[in-house]
């Protein structure tokens, strides 16, 4: 794979982190993830990782996870700043200055954050939807007249923090193939989601944005772009935004109320799409329509065309469709594809791999006891007390 023989530590986070880790790790890096003591996390971003207990308030602890990170190609970093500064883990032990020699200049040492450094929020907790909120694209997504709608915690976490992450970490890869040298990958959520967004961001208030929010093509403002409740409840999605695909959706459509008797004194024909005066009979016409009968039946109607609509299926539908549980890694690359390194759904246990990793260190079974007594690995580690036992 791409990125084999990379060796990559990820401090134990929230969604973000976790997510960058994943990337790398389906592209053949050998990830180490750093749980804390008695942790009890359920992060299911973790395949094809490996995890040691460490308690960072410790000199021990802190003193071991210098050594992962000295031997290491990149560290990701999901705390806010300066956490690791104040453990003397900054980029700056690290990275080679004029004024001293680092521990490893080719660290590629990714900080994940969520609000801009240097802006007056750096201090304050915060999650996906602060995040957004700040980045102006929150005001603009669809949601009722009275408030826009968060997307789950999409844009953020995952798509402006952990893969626009994994894609810093890959650029400063490149080029520490021509310089030799590591550098600082700095990410945080908000100015992440604004680069995501570029599109409506700078298109609002003209285009597609030109109107308020929930008025729009793209916000859930043009009948021919939302989505429909069928008579089982489930949905279908509607999106023929070009001319050309709404008259094969339309036309589609209407074939099904006339065959029913449904179509009453008002059918909606090619020129209704640009007639916006038109749009709430439009809308009233496809929510009564899509109503009157299943999803799959609509789903049928419109399969194989170019109508641009299709069904709306849950999770359990969607692993069935894609033929797994496990959102396959993506992009496939012709000749050093990702891997999925796992075929079911499952936690990593916090310190699973903690002596084995700190065998490849170099420790011995004595200087591993030694951590124990000094509460370095945790409450996990009690076992390596007795010469005969394994972490």
């Amino acid at each position: 794979m791409s990125l084999n023989g990379i060796k990559v530590v990820e401090f134990a986070g929230l969604a973000p982190g976790p997510f960058a880790g994943l990337v790398l790790a389906h592209n053949g890096a050998s990830v180490i993830r750093i749980d804390r003591p008695s942790s009890t996390t359920k992060d299911l971003l973790c395949a094809g990782k490996r995890s040691i207990v460490l308690d960072m308030k410790t000199a021990s602890g802190v003193r071991v996870a210098k050594d992962l990170i000295a031997k290491a190609d990149v560290l990701i970093d999901p705390f806010r700043p300066g956490v690791l500064e104040k453990l003397g883990l900054g980029p700056e032990v690290f990275h080679t200055s004029a004024k001293r020699e680092g521990l490893n200049d080719k660290l590629i040492y990714a900080r994940l954050a969520g609000f801009p450094r240097n802006g007056t929020h750096s201090t304050m907790a915060g999650h996906d939807i602060n995040y957004i909120a700040l980045s102006g694209i929150l005001s603009m997504l669809p949601g009722t007249m009275d408030k826009p709608t968060f997307p789950l915690n999409l844009i953020a976490d995952f798509a402006g923090g952990g893969l626009l992450c994994a894609n810093g970490i890959l650029l400063a890869m490149i080029e520490r193939g021509r310089s030799g040298r590591g550098q600082v990958v700095n990410v945080d959520m908000v100015s992440g989601s604004r680069y995501v967004s570029s599109f409506p961001l700078l298109s609002a208030g003209s285009g597609a944005w030109g109107g308020p929010r929930g008025t729009n093509l793209l916000d859930g403002g043009a009948p021919f772009y939302d989505v429909y409740t069928c008579s089982d409840g489930k949905w279908m999605s509607v999106g023929c935004l070009e001319p050309q695909f709404f008259v094969q959706f339309i036309g589609k459509f209407n074939e099904v109320m006339k065959s029913s008797g449904q179509q009453g004194s008002w059918s909606p024909s090619r020129s209704t799409q640009s007639t916006k005066e038109d749009w709430p009979k439009l809308r009233k016409y496809l929510e009564d329509g899509f109503r009157s009968q299943p999803r799959d039946f609509w789903a049928e109607v419109f399969h194989g065309t170019d109508a641009c609509a299709v069904p709306v299926l849950s999770p359990t539908e969607a692993a069935q469709f894609h033929g797994s549980l496990y959102p396959m890694p993506h992009p496939a690359l012709s000749r050093t594809s990702p891997s999925p390194l796992q075929d079911e759904i499952k936690a990593l246990d916090p310190g699973k791999h903690t002596a084995d990793i700190l065998r490849e260190l170099g420790l011995s079974e004595e200087d591993m006891r030694q951590l124990v007594t000094e509460g370095a690995l945790g409450k996990e580690a009690r076992e390596l007390e007795s010469p005969k036992s394994k972490l």
